[in-house]
């Protein structure tokens, strides 16, 4: 009588009971389909717009535009020897790119649930691919940046580059991590509490104002009490933007300490933003 054959399956798909199951090996196996959800992201974004990829230009300047106007125009904020255009371009450029990640990645479940009940791959792809995809779009934002910043410079308004601009990957680093964690982390929760994709947007916002993007860190001990100041000068957002500037114009701040502190928060908001993910996938389409 013949034995029964063993099988040795290439995937086994079951039940995990380790928490502290992380999947990297896993996420290593699918990166190809990492990069083919990152050229769709890229591909079908602008793709039926009439000014595509333009737009990725247009909102950082008009943005930076109408900061200019309002926060150094009308509320009179001193941005020192840099002028304050690009002051301005410079905190939402860098901004945009955790801002964008958040946003993106918040909703994942939500949006990709059609794909997710038919298939199975490491769901963490999705936000990992929005994540990798809007580097592209912090790229040219970058270029534009550097465009508007070799033109200052001719006028003298443009400060100078400090050494510690060699720090840069860190930085985006720090915020891709830090918009990636928060987004899973909010993507997780939606699945239960829908009002949280209308708040997101808000956040966001109210968010911004109190990073730094629009106004030097050392104003706020100036111009904010005591009992105010402090939820801006100890934000991790605000320190890393005021750090980025200070790369590139050599004016405010950088404090190595709090960047490496940011750096060691960023990681473990994104292992925990990865725990509740990677929880929340075993039964979230009977919540969706």
């Amino acid at each position: 009588m013949d034995k029964p054959q063993k099988h040795t399956w290439l995937f086994e798909i079951s039940p995990k009971s380790n928490l502290l199951d992380f999947k990297f090996k896993e996420i290593w196996q699918y990166r190809d389909l990492l990069m083919l959800f990152v050229r769709r992201d890229v591909v079908t974004l602008y793709k039926q717009t009439v000014l595509g990829p333009l737009w990725y230009l247009i909102q950082p300047l008009l943005t930076s535009v109408i900061f200019t106007l309002v926060f150094n125009g009308i509320a009179d904020i001193n941005t020192g020897t840099v002028n304050a255009f690009l002051f301005n371009l410079a905190g939402i450029t860098i901004w945009n790119y955790f801002s964008e990640c958040l946003k993106a990645t918040s909703d994942t479940f939500k949006k990709n649930e059609n794909i997710f009940g038919k298939v199975y791959f490491p769901r963490v792809i999705m936000p990992l691919s929005i994540t990798v995809s809007n580097l592209l779009k912090f790229g040219i934002q970058v270029l534009i940046f550097i465009a508007f910043y070799i033109f200052f410079a001719i006028e003298g308004s443009a400060g100078s580059i400090s050494p510690y601009l060699a720090l840069l990957p860190l930085i985006v680093f720090i915020m891709g991590m830090l918009g990636l964690g928060l987004g899973m982390i909010i993507s997780s929760m939606v699945t239960k509490y829908r009002d949280l994709t209308f708040l997101v947007q808000f956040g966001i916002q109210l968010l911004m104002y109190v990073s730094a993007v629009m106004y030097p860190l050392a104003i706020v001990s100036q111009k904010l009490p005591s009992y105010v100041s402090w939820i801006v000068e100890y934000n991790p957002l605000a320190r890393v933007i005021e750090s980025f500037r200070y790369m590139v114009f050599q004016e405010g701040e950088l404090d190595l300490g709090f960047i490496f502190l940011t750096l060691g928060i960023s990681i473990i908001v994104f292992l925990f933003g990865l725990i509740i993910f990677n929880k929340t996938e075993r039964n979230f389409i009977d919540t969706v």
